[in-house]
């Protein structure tokens, strides 16, 4: 399809055509368009209603060159969680469409030397106008004032704050994690267990400390630990050594709801009734813990949210305008069938795997 811009001779309506309809000059149409201040509210209704009759849809690239942008928009991140990151994609897409911007994402080898340059290169290729930061990516050493030193707009998402961005989103997930430990131990849980995602990861880390603190606040010995990765066979390989301990534990709580689901397979195999005889909490609030027989256990991340509001704080540091406020959204636990009562009166601890 032939765009807007009048040097392409194209069939679709042009600005030109919309100026001639209103009575008014191209760049009276043009300030309308880019939502210029200089232009009374009588003259910039006849342009709108112009617009509306010729169904005009400005070109992009015709923008780009007058605004010396490219309103283009990156996210980077380094997510294998499907439903996590199209939810954090939609996010950012409603945005960014809503304010005339076009979305490019990309996967950055996290962990590898050139990880920072791969994000430098992604930004130069695309010329995007800024960078929406997803974790793990948003947590590596350097990055921010590699940003700032190509002079590249960034607002990040982190479960900690961070220096050198133009601003960050803070995931409570520590506050959370804490949330999980006391929902089980109102339940009467004290052999509790923790399937902990990589501790390379501030965001597995904070979900850690949060879980172990309130279970040391409550009295309560640090849960027994296995480290995942987050995937379906690390929940699984994990619960399946706990579950191995005698005595066994009556709770784990996996740090993600994929983990958990591994879990809730193990313990199904093994004939171990859920809640009854082991209660399972994940973490996340994707669509998996609704799917799940039984229901699981949560604690919901509005990752859409987020990455709405990540790319409507970007974009206004990108246009000049007073950024919006970035309030941390909240995380709450969402309890569902997989989380019930101790039935085991006993409060010793289990002992290392």
């Amino acid at each position: 399809m032939p765009d807007n811009d009048p040097s392409t001779g194209g069939n679709e309506p042009t600005i030109v055509d919309v100026a001639a309809l209103a009575g008014v000059s191209i760049r009276t149409v043009s300030r309308v368009l880019n939502q210029s201040p200089k232009v009374n509210k009588e003259t910039r209704a006849r342009i709108q209603d112009a617009i509306d009759a010729l169904n005009f849809r400005p070109s992009l690239r015709a923008r780009a060159l007058a605004k010396g942008r490219s309103f283009l928009i990156g996210m980077v991140h380094n997510d294998r969680n499907a439903l996590v990151l199209d939810s954090v994609q939609r996010g950012v897409g409603r945005e960014a469409t809503r304010r005339g911007y076009e979305v490019i994402c990309h996967s950055v080898p996290v962990g590898d030397p050139g990880a920072g340059q791969d994000v430098l290169g992604f930004c130069r290729r695309a010329r995007v106008d800024g960078l929406v930061v997803m974790p793990p990516v948003s947590d590596m050493a350097g990055l921010p004032a590699a940003l700032q030193a190509d002079h590249i707009p960034a607002v990040a998402i982190s479960a900690v704050p961070i220096e050198g961005y133009g601003a960050v989103l803070l995931s409570q997930e520590r506050q959370a994690a804490g949330d999980v430990a006391r929902h089980l131990l109102a339940l009467g849980h004290r052999r509790i267990a923790m399937i902990t995602g990589p501790q390379d990861m501030i965001s597995a880390i904070e979900r850690r400390a949060g879980f172990v603190e309130a279970l040391e606040e409550a009295g309560v010995g640090p849960p027994v630990e296995v480290e995942g990765d987050y995937s379906l066979a690390a929940g699984m390989t994990a619960a399946s050594r706990l579950l191995a301990i005698s005595p066994t534990p009556t709770a784990i709580f996996a740090a993600n709801d994929i983990m958990a689901a591994g879990v809730l397979k193990i313990a199904a195999a093994r004939g171990i009734a859920v809640p009854d005889g082991l209660s399972v909490v994940g973490f996340d609030g994707s669509i998996v813990a609704e799917m799940l027989t039984p229901s699981l256990t949560t604690v919901a991340r509005p990752f859409g949210e987020m990455a709405e509001m990540a790319t409507r704080h970007l974009i206004d540091l990108i246009e000049g305008q007073t950024p919006c406020d970035l309030d941390s959204p909240v995380l709450s636990l969402v309890p569902a069938q997989s989380s019930g009562p101790s039935t085991d009166p006993s409060d010793s601890g289990p002992s290392s795997p």
